[in-house]
């Protein structure tokens, strides 16, 4: 997969525009994403899943940006959504309603019946409580509601406690003991047609073991299904395909970053779990998100000022918490790097944001060449929950966001005003 930034003559572009440039015209702080990156991520995907009968679902969660959505609608993806809002704007994207599946723990009524009037594939379900729900809104509304049932596999994918999703003491799923007997309780109701069974065990997984694990455990499951006699049509994978967040960019005059783990680009990842799945005999799902926009993005900030503290050297940029939380939320990696390049020597430091929070930092502790005010840099790999995750919080003012591609730049979402902090 291609990097879409790239230093050209020391200055960092992505689809050959200078970043610089884009800053002066657009403003900081500010997203840009590459389209050429995204589609061919998409399509890379769709190859991979060769010619077993699948679809692959945007994860709408990772970046709502419409702009992005229609690209990668564009594409013959499907997408799952995780509200009524996020199935407006995939509707509105031009996903096509029976290529959208609607996920969560929690879903209202109000957005079941709106799921049932649009017509989706599926709702993955995560309790008995919800399938009663279900059946009874599609029965009041003459409808039938095809469900999968997302099951807890008890797998540990590594990484952060927030992101991982498919431990027994995580609030997702069912235990895929209780599948079997569930599954066939819910095909006797009334409205509901059980269409299959679903996981996702969590986010950044850059283990290929852990996947393959995770479809053996689903396989498995449908066998168990089948069993207790209800037939299941489809297995959806989920998604957590890891990208690259530790030096997701090389250059000579870039310290060097090395990853805490080898990222197998998800392709490959996706190749190695089809024939496990394949053995199941169903259409196989899967829900890429993070791996179709995270590298495709990055947030531009502006140095505003140096701090020396004792024995800490503090880089204040105005970019803050509030427009990428990941770094304060998680711990997150984002590797830092300046627009331009002067042949400065790297110096540790922490590069921070004005928000009144000691949690606002992009960087701690970071070997970053040397930066001073009115410089421009780069918080690499940020397509994904950046932007969507972002808040006015210290009324701050969210960021524009520019689409790219080979020689023009599309604004795609204004820098807000001041009147919109206004109810």
């Amino acid at each position: 997969m291609t990097q879409p930034f790239q230093y050209q003559n020391n200055t960092l572009t992505c689809e050959g525009l200078p970043l610089d440039r884009l800053a002066e015209r657009y403003g900081t702080p500010l997203y840009v994403y590459s389209r050429p990156a995204i589609v061919e991520r998409c399509r890379m995907i769709e190859a991979a899943l060769g010619d077993i009968p699948h679809i692959a679902y945007y994860a709408v969660k990772a970046n709502a940006n419409p702009a992005l959505m229609q690209a990668i609608a564009g594409e013959n993806f499907g997408a799952d959504v995780g509200s009524r809002g996020e199935l407006f704007l995939a509707l509105r994207a031009g996903f096509a309603p029976e290529k959208i599946s609607f996920s969560g723990v929690g879903k209202r009524d109000d957005e079941i019946e709106e799921a049932l009037h649009q017509g989706i594939h599926a709702f993955n379900v995560e309790s008995a409580e919800e399938i009663e729900v279900i059946s009874a809104v599609a029965s009041r509304l003459g409808k039938r509601a095809r469900i999968l049932l997302r099951v807890n596999l008890d797998i540990d994918a590594g990484g952060h406690a927030y992101i991982s999703t498919s431990m027994k003491q995580n609030k997702f799923g069912v235990p895929h003991a209780q599948a079997p007997a569930m599954l066939r309780w819910a095909s006797g109701l009334p409205s509901v047609e059980v269409q299959g069974v679903h996981s996702h065990i969590g986010s950044q997984i850059t283990d290929v073991g852990t996947f393959l694990a995770a479809a053996r455990a689903l396989v498995e499951t449908v066998r168990a299904v089948r069993d207790a006699g209800v037939p299941v049509r489809e297995l959806d994978f989920g998604g957590g395909y890891g990208v690259r967040y530790h030096g997701a960019l090389s250059h000579p005059g870039l310290p060097e970053e090395q990853p805490d783990h080898p990222v197998i680009p998800v392709p490959e990842m996706v190749k190695a779990i089809i024939p496990v799945l394949r053995q199941a005999g169903c259409t196989v799902a899967v829900q890429p998100g993070r791996s179709i926009v995270g590298e495709a993005g990055a947030l531009i900030v502006r140095v505003l000022y140096r701090k020396q503290g004792e024995g800490k050297t503090f880089i204040i940029v105005d970019g803050a918490m509030n427009d990428l939380i990941r770094p304060s939320l998680y711990g997150a990696h984002h590797q830092v790097v300046p627009v331009t390049l002067r042949g400065e020597a790297a110096e540790r430091v922490d590069v921070v944001g004005p928000v009144c929070e000691s949690g606002d930092f992009f960087a701690q502790d970071r070997p970053v060449p040397r930066s001073v005010r009115g410089d421009t840099l780069a918080i690499l790999s940020a397509g994904a929950y950046g932007y969507v995750i972002a808040s006015n919080y210290n009324a701050r003012l969210r960021a524009a966001e520019v689409l790219l591609e080979t020689g023009g730049a599309t604004l795609i979402r204004p820098r807000e005003a001041l009147e919109d902090l206004l109810p």
